[in-house]
C-alpha cells in the first residue's frame, strides 16, 4: 500500500507539457492529438535533499536593515550584454538563456564565462551536450583559456552541485536545462518534470549560495522555451538571443528582468571569433545602401530604447497568377497585405495584378508599425519606378482609413537620422507639436527640410 501511496498517474501532453489524470484522445491545453503519455511519478521521499541547494529557514527582517553589500553588479566588460541585464550581473541571480539552434546561445555565454574570468571571478562551465575536448576546441577558436574557467561534462545536476560546492564558483553555466536531470525523479531527461524540479533545485542553491547562475534552455518550433511554463516564472532574468542564421546580425531581447529595464537590448555581429556587440548599428546596417534607386527608404526603427537605421526593400513585377504573391522578409505578412489594401483604396495606387516582395536589409526583424509609411512609399516608388531621396526618411503609422498616426520617441528618431546625414523627412502631423518644441530647444537642430502629412495621399503627392 505504501508503494501505491508513492506513485502517481499521470497522463502529459509531449508538446506542451500539460498534465491530466485520465488519458484524452486530443491535448486539452494546446489541441494537439495523441501526444498525451502516461507517465509514473515516484514521490521522493521528504528527506532527500540536493546538498547545497536548500533553503535555510530564516526569521523576517525588516526591509531597512537588509544589506546589499555582496549584491553589487559585476560588470562584464561586454556593452552589449551589460546593457541588457541591466547594468551587469547580479549575485544570486538565476538567467535563463534562450534562442535558435546554432543561432550562438554556447558561444556567447561562452564569452561570458571568459569575461567574468578576467574579472577575478571564478567560473564552472558544465554541459551535458559536449564533451571537455569539444568546449575547449570552441574555446580555442574564441581565443579564451581562462586558469579561473572550469568545464565539467554531464547531466547528474546532483554530481555537478556537489562539484559547486568544492570549487565554489562566483557563476555556475549549465548548458543545458533540458540534458540534465535528478535521480530521484524518474521522468525521462527532458521531461516537463525533469527541466521543473532541475531549475528548481537550481534556483535554491543560488540565492543558498549568492552564486550566478545561467540556464541556457532549447526553443520549441514556435520560438517558446521548451518545457514547462512554470520556468520563465521561476528565475530572475529571461533573454532570448534572436536572428537569421543566414545573416550575421544578431539582437539579445529581454523578455524578464527582476532587476532592471526589459527595455534595452544588445546587439551583435557574428564573426569568426564569436559574438562582437555593434556600437554603431545604423552605420554597420547602411553600409553597403545603394543610393537612388526605386524601392528603397531608410526608416528609424526601435530597438529598445536604442534608435537604429534600416533600409526597407520593395519589389513589384506583374503576376502570371490568378493569386499574385506576397512575400515578406523582416516584416510583418499581414501588415504588408493590409498596406496593400490601404494603398489601393486610399492612395489609388493597384497592386491586384502585382507580386510583391518585400525584404528588410541586413537581416534586422520591424517589430513596430511606425515602419508603415517607409513601406508604402517603397511599395509606389518601385511600382511607379521613381527612386526616392537618398537623404529621406519617413515615419509613421498607417490606419485602415488612411490617415498618418504619430509615432513615439521621434526625437531620438529624428537625431539618429540626422547623426547619419539625412536632411529631409517626412513625418505625422500629430508628431508637429512635438517636433516644433524640441527645434525650440535646440536639441535636434534648425534648418530640417521636415514635412508634416495627415493622408497616405499626402505622402504620395510629396514624392
Amino acid at each position: 500500500m505504501s508503494g501505491k501511496n508513492n506513485k502517481n498517474i499521470k497522463y502529459k501532453c509531449s508538446n506542451c507539457g500539460a498534465e491530466t489524470l485520465k488519458w484524452m484522445g486530443r491535448c486539452p491545453q494546446c489541441g494537439e492529438w495523441n501526444t498525451l503519455e502516461e507517465k509514473i511519478e515516484v514521490s521522493a521521499p521528504k528527506n532527500i535533499r540536493i546538498s547545497g541547494a536548500e533553503t535555510i529557514s530564516k526569521a523576517p527582517v525588516s526591509l531597512s536593515k537588509i544589506n546589499l553589500s555582496n549584491h553589487n553588479r559585476i560588470k562584464l566588460g561586454l556593452s552589449e550584454v551589460d546593457r541588457p541585464l541591466g547594468g551587469g550581473v547580479v549575485p544570486g541571480s538565476v538567467i535563463l538563456w534562450g534562442g535558435e539552434p546554432g543561432i550562438g546561445k554556447s558561444t556567447l555565454i561562452l564569452q561570458i564565462c571568459n569575461a567574468m574570468a578576467k574579472t577575478g571571478n571564478t567560473v564552472l562551465y558544465c554541459s551535458g551536450e559536449e564533451s571537455e575536448e569539444q568546449i575547449k576546441l570552441r574555446a580555442e577558436r574564441l581565443n579564451i583559456n581562462e586558469d579561473a574557467c572550469y568545464i565539467y561534462s554531464g547531466g547528474d545536476l546532483e554530481a555537478i552541485i556537489n562539484e559547486a560546492n568544492e570549487i565554489k564558483p562566483n557563476m555556475l553555466v549549465i548548458d543545458s536545462i533540458q540534458t540534465m536531470y535528478l535521480s530521484d525523479n524518474d521522468s525521462p531527461m527532458g521531461s516537463p518534470a525533469q527541466i521543473r524540479d532541475c531549475t528548481a533545485a537550481l534556483v535554491r542553491f543560488a540565492k543558498a549560495n549568492n552564486i550566478t547562475v545561467m540556464i541556457i534552455g532549447h526553443v520549441t518550433k514556435e520560438g517558446n522555451l521548451a518545457g514547462p511554463r512554470i520556468l520563465e516564472h521561476m528565475v530572475d532574468v529571461v533573454l532570448y538571443l534572436e536572428g537569421d542564421r543566414s545573416y550575421q546580425f544578431r539582437v539579445l531581447r529581454t523578455v524578464k528582468n527582476r532587476f532592471g529595464s526589459t527595455a534595452d537590448s544588445g546587439l551583435f555581429v557574428m564573426e569568426g571569433k564569436g559574438l562582437i556587440g555593434i556600437q554603431d548599428p545604423s552605420t554597420y546596417l547602411l553600409r553597403d545602401r545603394a543610393e537612388m534607386v526605386p524601392g528603397s527608404i531608410v526608416m528609424a526603427c526601435m530597438e529598445g530604447l536604442r534608435p537604429i537605421l534600416i533600409e526597407i526593400q520593395a519589389l513589384t513585377t506583374h503576376s502570371v497568377l490568378a493569386i499574385p504573391r506576397r512575400i515578406s522578409s523582416g516584416y510583418d505578412y499581414n501588415r504588408l497585405v493590409i498596406l496593400l489594401a490601404v494603398l489601393e483604396k486610399r492612395g489609388h495606387v493597384m497592386f491586384s495584378s502585382d507580386d510583391v516582395y518585400l525584404n528588410v536589409a541586413g537581416g534586422f526583424k520591424v517589430r513596430e508599425t511606425a515602419a508603415d509609411l517607409a513601406v508604402a512609399l517603397a511599395l509606389v516608388s518601385m511600382k511607379k519606378e521613381k527612386p526616392i531621396p537618398s537623404g529621406l526618411m519617413a515615419l509613421g503609422e498607417i490606419g485602415l482609413t488612411g490617415e498618418i498616426l504619430p509615432v513615439s520617441h521621434i526625437g531620438i528618431r529624428l537625431k539618429e537620422g540626422i547623426k547619419m546625414n539625412f536632411k529631409q523627412f517626412i513625418l505625422p502631423s500629430r508628431n508637429k507639436n512635438e517636433v516644433l518644441s524640441l527645434e525650440k530647444s535646440g536639441k535636434i537642430g534648425h534648418g530640417l527640410d521636415i514635412h508634416f502629412v495627415e493622408k497616405i495621399t499626402q505622402a504620395l503627392d510629396f514624392l
